[in-house]
């Protein structure tokens, strides 16, 4: 079934709960769009293909038209983030648990962001409410186990799959072009990875923006006392105000992340931009089809650091990687953990 806009200004009436949890969703979702965001179009500008203003346009566009045009082709991302986990039947305090969640994901998130490390804020929406739905359920049997597979799947392929394909590509273009006159080359992939840069911020949109708008519509279901596990049509309004959200939230990200990603940790070509891109582009692509929510700042930096280790293993900045590494480790029980404390204490208090 499809929830009209009227359905939802109608639920606020009656839940004004529901008014801080879109507040909130839309809020992440501009802070998604300033710290992962820059990953997309970090490698186009570290290799100087394109100017950093211009990039940051460029990204805010196609990260809209992301979330917009890959809702209609598959949702299934959405709808993982919908049935992760069932907050019960009591809708005050499911959204009170859901605020709690989103509230986790996003102090978090800045968290993380004051020290210039590349975080996933889908991990730590996804920890926040499983965290959350655990307090109000006090045990384990309110989490979906069989989507939280494809979580556990999505590690996978952002980061074997990613590294992999930065690698092999990378190796392949440099046996291709290996007789051809480097300036010609370098001139070549300026100029793809600008569109390659463009194409990351697409996929970026479709798979992030998905997420958010799975958690919004989980807490429109749960004022409507329609069942999680139904099947529920995204509604067009919900679409073009996330789309919105995520743009709005790119043109205000933050360099500092781009230095991280795609200055400090491996110094690049042109060519190896390109490799990063494809990569990356092609494991969310595959994610997304399948409903598996991966991120997207890890999907790209796995894929940089195969494009990287394509060279030599030294050229790979190996402590900025593992600072990474360890910052994803934490997210799912240091946020899961905040999450259900910040749960327990909303609970206290309202």
């Amino acid at each position: 079934m499809e929830i009209t806009l009227l359905d939802y200004l109608v639920n606020i009436i009656h839940n004004p709960i529901l008014i801080i949890v879109s507040i909130l969703v839309l809020g992440l979702m501009i802070v998604n769009g300033m710290t992962d965001a820059p990953n997309a179009i970090a490698t186009c500008i570290s290799t100087r293909a394109i100017k950093p203003k211009s990039a940051v346009v460029m990204a805010a566009i196609f990260d809209s038209l992301g979330v917009f045009l890959m809702t209609f082709i598959s949702s299934k991302v959405a709808s993982t983030m919908t049935n992760l986990v069932d907050f019960g039947d009591n809708s005050k305090v499911s959204l009170i648990a859901l605020c709690a969640g989103i509230v986790s994901a996003i102090l978090w998130a800045l968290l993380t962001k004051q020290f210039g490390i590349p975080s996933s804020e889908s991990h730590a929406l996804i920890a926040g409410i499983t965290g959350a739905a655990i307090a109000i359920s006090k045990n384990f049997s309110s989490v979906n186990f069989d989507e939280w597979k494809k979580v556990l799947y999505g590690l996978v392929i952002s980061s074997v799959l990613g590294f992999a394909l930065g690698y092999f590509i990378s190796k392949l273009v440099k046996f291709v072009c290996k007789k051809m006159d480097r300036r010609k080359t370098n001139k070549f992939f300026k100029k793809t990875q600008v569109g390659s840069g463009a194409l990351m911020a697409f996929m970026h949109g479709a798979q992030d923006g998905q997420k958010f708008m799975g958690i919004f519509l989980l807490g429109i279901l749960l004022t409507s006392n329609i069942p999680t596990t139904e099947s529920s049509i995204i509604p067009l309004w919900l679409i073009i105000l996330c789309s919105l959200a995520m743009g709005v939230g790119v043109l205000t990200g933050g360099y500092k992340i781009i230095k991280t990603v795609g200055i400090k940790m491996v110094k690049m070509e042109p060519y190896e931009g390109t490799c990063a891109d494809i990569a990356g582009i092609g494991c969310l692509l595959l994610s997304s089809f399948t409903g598996v929510p991966v991120s997207t700042t890890h999907t790209k930096t796995t894929a940089i650091m195969g494009v990287g280790a394509s060279k030599r293993l030294s050229n790979v900045n190996w402590s900025i990687a593992k600072s990474m590494v360890i910052s994803w480790f934490l997210v799912f029980p240091g946020c899961g953990i905040l999450g259900f404390v910040i749960t327990k204490l909303f609970l206290i208090i309202m």
